[in-house]
């Protein structure tokens, strides 16, 4: 039963709880904050997997990329006569589709052309390390930053 405590005319009446003796069963009752106590527990682990979503979307994105980038290096690298024009063709078209990619902040750490008798091999390797989706290497298992991708293209005609 609660009683009502008359402070002054300009306040209402105010209304104190019954104190029953224990403070568990009052606890246990209230449901204020009960939100905020849910989140507390379930918001790291939501921020966490969100995290994850953007870091490997992002690696999956750059993937792609590089591998698009290695099958354009080896169009641009049919048209040299030897070896070495080959190599400098593929050099220069991936280059030049490196740095049309607004969100890849790294480098191409290698770039090789192997030759077996009538297919020719581009392989690039990029370095992820200052692309953003690694700056949450602290947080979360992110894969390796150095990306390799091959395309395989044949010599000669039919």
């Amino acid at each position: 039963m609660a009683f009502a405590l008359r402070l002054s005319p300009f306040f209402k009446a105010v209304v104190l709880p019954r104190f029953d003796g224990s403070p568990v069963r009052r606890f246990s009752k209230e449901r204020a904050g009960t939100a905020a106590v849910e989140f507390a527990i379930v918001g790291p682990v939501l921020i966490l997997l969100m995290l994850g979503m953007v870091t490997y979307g992002g690696y999956f994105l750059t993937a792609h990329t590089v591998q698009q980038l290695a099958n354009d290096a080896a169009r641009a690298a049919i048209a040299g006569l030897d070896d070495d024009e080959r190599l400098l063709l593929a050099r220069e078209s991936a280059t030049a589709s490196l740095a049309g990619q607004a969100f890849m902040r790294g480098q191409l750490s290698q770039l090789e052309v192997r030759r077996t008798g009538e297919t020719m091999a581009i392989s690039v390797t990029y370095d992820a390390r200052e692309d953003v989706y690694w700056s949450f290497e602290s947080l979360l298992p992110v894969p390796s930053p150095d990306i390799s991708r091959t395309a395989t293209i044949r010599l000669g005609g039919l």
